[in-house]
């Protein structure tokens, strides 16, 4: 039986294999955006935590002025890492969005080809059909005719026998 050939699996091969890569890189763009987005909570908490402390021990009875004074510059100091951390991610998640977007124009192309070679076995397998179709009519024709010859050979020798 014939087989299919598909001239440019190559192709599609190839295609695939940058559709996986562009996954590849776009979950690595996606797993530095989370760990962003992590130490962005973390500084959340670790201000939430402090600012907490500070209200339940630091302001009964006497006031310490140079630890508050401390304390503020400790916020403006995790303002300042919050804000960085918030322009990276906004940076990441650019990324993310230029990495799922290369990864659905990978995907596209890929299908383009995968599209075509469906197109190109159902095209195939309708042709085996035809090929198929015409060699049974070719093989009946042949018995037919082989079925007429033999009567009438019959036919001959039945006559040849009558008048001897």
């Amino acid at each position: 039986m014939a087989r299919f050939v598909f001239k440019l699996q190559a192709v599609l091969r190839h295609r695939l294999h940058v559709e996986r890569q562009k996954q590849r890189e776009l979950a690595v763009k996606q797993k530095e955006l989370l760990e962003l987005q992590q130490a962005l909570r973390q500084v959340q908490e670790s201000v939430n935590r402090c600012n907490q402390d500070v209200r339940q021990h630091h302001l009964v009875g006497r006031l310490n002025m140079a630890f508050l004074a401390a304390h503020r510059r400790f916020l403006a100091g995790m303002q300042r890492q919050a804000i960085g951390l918030v322009q990276r991610i906004a940076l990441a998640q650019r990324a993310v969005d230029e990495a799922r977007a290369a990864l659905t124009e990978a995907a596209r192309q890929r299908k383009i080809i995968q599209k075509l070679r469906e197109r190109q076995l159902l095209r195939w397998r309708e042709e085996q059909v035809k090929r198929e179709l015409l060699l049974l009519d070719e093989a009946g024709m042949q018995l037919a005719y082989r079925n007429l010859t033999d009567e009438g050979d019959a036919r001959d020798a039945v006559r040849r026998a009558e008048t001897r």
